[in-house]
Formats: structure tokens, C-alpha cells, sequence
């Protein structure tokens, strides 16, 4: 019988690869997400990719009696991978409440949860916003956290506290706690990609919705930083090289290969790339000029961060494989798909 796998959040953008990731390995899969910012029809992009549609509850985490209920529902999920947040760093800014209140209740709730139905492991999404401005790059797991540059960066900081004390205080699981850098790119396939609601607050969106004419302009949040050209930097890896980390972790911790009760791993590529290198990469690879412009800097944004992957290299045995190049590719032929 399949392992089961919670995976909150699910329909999103790395819910949805993570998903056909954990399915291609033979896991079987439960999703539950409240649609805030996604579509349901990504359940047939998963569909079509891997020959199984995963079970789905439009559920929100924040809701203690409804999720009660999907564990109710399905019994005998072994491991939880918690995608349900809300991610935007600018839009956190704006409302902050609204992210504390989101990511820190659903977390709080799946981890009371999780001793009750007899859970036995736990992936939590972090991110390297937890790093804040580092003063030595590249990022190892050992950096210091600094200060979170906004709310969303700081509900990350928290949650991983909050895990990790929970472990602390004999919880009957394991925790790892992945870092994501700047997950770009879709399914090769183009039956799943990054689908945001109204506006996108990411980059590589905007950059594929204003080559398609959606978007007028895309703007480049500042030339001024110390940087070699002047625009931010960051690691960008492909969305379904992240997928399989996630996948990865499962097995470590239910196989029992975790070396402490709770681990954290960088998961990026190692290599930093500008916002102005990306531009120009994707402009070479599409053959689609970008109209775009220079404005001021966005409150929030840090001015560079990249990782050293080495841990989770050697020691979860994973690795970021696909270049920057296909991925950006990929990304443009999933907006290509959604004109169709």
C-alpha cells in the first residue's frame, strides 16, 4: 500500500510539481488548499503529467475543525509537506496581519494535529529571507538569521522556531526545513506552471506575461545596488529541481536516515544571477524582447543572497541539475500553453 503524503497547499505553484514529483516516486498523495491562490484545474496538469489524480479537500489550514476532519478522512498519513502560506514579500509589507495570522496558525495547527494521527514526519517551506542581508556569501545553513526584512520573511524565521521548539518538547516526529532561494521555471511537460491570481508579484511571471503582452512593462526594482550591474541578485532554481528535495526529505525522514530530530537544508543552485542577467538570458533564449525600465528600489527586497548547497549535496543527496537556460524556457513555454 502507498505511502500517504498531506501535501498543504498543494494546487500552487511548488504544491503542484511537488505533487507530481511525490506520485512519479510511487507516494500517494492528499492535497488540501483553499484556492486563495490557485486554480483547480492544476489537478488536471497533474492528471495528464502523471496518470493519477491526487485526492483533493478545499480546505484552509487556518480552519482547525476542517482540517481535523481531512485527517479524519484519510487516515494513516505518514508525512506533511506545508506549502499553505502566503509568499509575497511586497504584499506582506502592505498586510501584515494577514501573513502573520495565515502562516502561523496553519502551521500551528498541523503540528497539534500531528501527534494525534500519528504523523511521523514534517517538510516546512522556509526561505533564505530568513538570512536577511548576509554580511559572507554564499549563504551556508550555519549563517546567522538576521532581522527579516519583511513580515513574510519573519513569519519564516518564527515558523521555524516554532517547529523546532515543538520537536524540542518530545513531538513524536521529525522536522526538516528546507530554504528555498528564487524557484523559477515549469513542468518541461507545460501542464503545470507558475499560475499567479491578478498581478504577479514575482519575478519570472512578469517577466513571461509582459513578453506575451499581457503586462505592458516590466519593472526592474533598482539599478542602484552594489552589485556588478546594479540590480538585485539572487539563486534561482528550477521549480521541479525543488520538487525533488521535498521528495528526497520524505524518504529521509521516514526511513529513518535523519540525523537529528529537525534538519535544514539550503536548497538552491549556488550560483547568483542578477534580475538584468535574467532578463537578458530569457530575451537570448525566447527571442522575445522585453519591454522594461529602470524604477526605484521595492521596500523588503535585500540586495543579494545565493547559497551553498553542499549540505543538502552530500548529505540529503540532492542536487539542482537543470540550467538557468531551459528554465527560463520552460517558463515560456508554459505561458505559450495557457494562450492555447
Amino acid at each position: 500500500m502507498a505511502t500517504k503524503i498531506l501535501v498543504t497547499g498543494g494546487t500552487g505553484y511548488i504544491g503542484s510539481h511537488t505533487t507530481v514529483e511525490l506520485q512519479n516516486a510511487g507516494y500517494e498523495v492528499v492535497i488540501v488548499d483553499n484556492l486563495s491562490n490557485s486554480n483547480i484545474k492544476v489537478l488536471d496538469g497533474i492528471e495528464a503529467i502523471t496518470g493519477i489524480r491526487p485526492a483533493f479537500e478545499e480546505v484552509d489550514c487556518t480552519d482547525m475543525t476542517a482540517l481535523k476532519a481531512v485527517f479524519d478522512k484519510y487516515p494513516g498519513i505518514k508525512a506533511i509537506i506545508n506549502f499553505a502560506a502566503s509568499k509575497a514579500v511586497g504584499e506582506s509589507v502592505q498586510k501584515p496581519l494577514l501573513y502573520y495570522r495565515n502562516n502561523l496558525t496553519t502551521l500551528i495547527n498541523l503540528l497539534e494535529l500531528m501527534p494525534q494521527y500519528g504523523v511521523e514526519g514534517f517538510v516546512f517551506s522556509s526561505s533564505c529571507t530568513v538570512y536577511g542581508q548576509p554580511e559572507v556569501l554564499p549563504v551556508t545553513e550555519d549563517t546567522p538569521r538576521q532581522t527579516a526584512t519583511s513580515p513574510y520573511g519573519n513569519t519564516k524565521k518564527i515558523c521555524e522556531d516554532i517547529i523546532t521548539d515543538a520537536v524540542h518538547a518530545d513531538a513524536p516526529f521529525k522536522a526538516i526545513l528546507l530554504r528555498y532561494f528564487n524557484p523559477i521555471g515549469a513542468h518541461p511537460s507545460a501542464k503545470i506552471g507558475e499560475l499567479p491570481l491578478g498581478v504577479p508579484q514575482n519575478l519570472i511571471p512578469f517577466v513571461t506575461q509582459t513578453a506575451a503582452g499581457i503586462r505592458e512593462q516590466l519593472s526592474v526594482f533598482g539599478n542602484d545596488y552594489n552589485t556588478p550591474d546594479g540590480s538585485c541578485i539572487r539563486d534561482y532554481i528550477n521549480v521541479v529541481d525543488l520538487a525533488k528535495a521535498h521528495v528526497v526529505a520524505v524518504e529521509r525522514m521516514l526511513t529513518g536516515k535523519s540525523l537529528e530530530n529537525v534538519e535544514v537544508f539550503n536548497v538552491g543552485t549556488g550560483r547568483g544571477l542578477s534580475v538584468l542577467e535574467i532578463v537578458d538570458t530569457f530575451q537570448k533564449v525566447t527571442g522575445v524582447k522585453l519591454n522594461y525600465k529602470i524604477v526605484g528600489r521595492r521596500e523588503g527586497d535585500i540586495e543579494q543572497v545565493w547559497a551553498d548547497p553542499t549540505k543538502a549535496n552530500n548529505v540529503l543527496g540532492w542536487k539542482a541539475e537543470a540550467s538557468v537556460e531551459d528554465t527560463l524556457l520552460s517558463a515560456w513555454r508554459w505561458q505559450e500553453s495557457l494562450a492555447k
